[in-house]
């Protein structure tokens, strides 16, 4: 009777422990994409105040994120420029014309990383390559990436980086528009199934 027992007890601590070990799996797993709350956007400010506030509604984003090794991480962005929603509907028009983001020949601003930089305490700087109308320059994301608390499958990064306009071909624009693009993401990372 003792043996059946004990039997019985080391079978439901392995089958604790395998739940154990899935569970872990899906914490480090190293492949997730875009949960819908995610947000990428940009503002450009006047000599008083942030001008324009955009979103692009249409993302496309992978992330490889393993927390046992971070520094091999890696994450592509695609945003498609039509699909950009502004606080002044009426600034569209310029922001999507031919002087800044001319949307009718140039589709999308992309960004691939380079380097994941580890700074500790869930910072990064994450280094890559921004493409704004076919021009691609180096950038640093300045980014926090955690895991959300009450949901293991979920990981919240906020990343922030500022541009200058005429890097990447764009005009002088009227109005007293800045010269920076202030891009900022807060997105949340869902383990890819």
């Amino acid at each position: 009777m003792m043996t059946v027992i004990a039997n019985q007890r080391l079978a439901k601590s392995l089958w604790i422990g395998a739940l154990i070990v899935v569970s872990m799996s899906q914490v480090h797993a190293a492949n997730w994409v875009l949960a819908p709350t995610s947000n990428v956007g940009f503002h450009i400010d006047s000599a008083r105040e942030s001008m324009v506030i955009a979103k692009f509604n249409t993302v496309h984003a992978t992330l490889n994120f393993d927390e046992n090794a971070p520094q091999q991480a890696s994450t592509r962005f695609i945003m498609d420029v039509d699909s950009l929603s502004l606080n002044n509907p009426a600034m569209k028009s310029t922001l999507l014309g031919k002087d800044l983001f001319y949307a009718a020949q140039f589709k999308t601003v992309s960004f691939k990383s380079d380097q994941f930089r580890v700074l500790g305490n869930n910072k990064y700087q994450i280094i890559g390559q921004l493409t704004i109308r076919v021009i691609t320059r180096p950038v640093i994301f300045d980014s926090t990436l955690k895991p959300v608390t009450n949901n293991q499958k979920l990981m919240n990064m906020v990343s922030s980086t500022t541009i200058n306009r005429t890097d990447f071909g764009m005009k002088k624009a009227p109005d007293g528009m800045g010269e920076k693009i202030n891009i900022k993401m807060n997105v949340d990372w869902k383990v890819k199934r």
